[in-house]
């Protein structure tokens, strides 16, 4: 069964970060993504929006899937439902960016599996921003 890192690993993981890739960023200031994502960026990550429906959000370009990403990108976060976990996983695992991040209520454990597979590190179920709160 999953289980996420440590407190003390995840703490590692947003200190060393500089670049987060956000799945599924809305440019809608009421939902959960735009809101984390914004604080996320005021913290001082570059923010990378994916999302194949916007051109742009929070001033960043946004691309349409993860792979037209053309810079490393440190976290990939993700904002969609727990059955899309797998494929955005599949896809993330064919880039070289080391941890992917499912955002609250997000948990799939054939995701994980291919997280394992791939040897990326995979945090489910847990809020960027909050676990920012409380560990840095």
């Amino acid at each position: 069964m999953f289980q996420n890192p440590s407190n003390e690993k995840l703490k590692d993981i947003l200190q060393s970060a500089k670049s987060i890739a956000v799945v599924g960023l809305s440019n809608n200031k009421s939902r959960d993504s735009y809101a984390v994502a914004e604080e996320l960026q005021k913290l001082g990550y570059r923010i990378i929006p994916v999302n194949p429906n916007l051109t742009e959000v929070l001033g960043e370009k946004c691309y349409p899937s993860i792979s037209d990403i053309a810079e490393p990108v440190d976290i990939i976060d993700v904002f969609r439902k727990s059955d899309a976990l797998p494929d955005v996983v599949r896809e993330a695992a064919k880039t070289s960016t080391p941890v992917i991040w499912a955002q609250l209520g997000v948990y799939n454990e054939e995701a994980a599996r291919i997280a394992e597979a791939a040897n990326k590190t995979l945090v489910m179920d847990l809020c960027i921003k909050v676990m920012h709160r409380r560990l840095i």
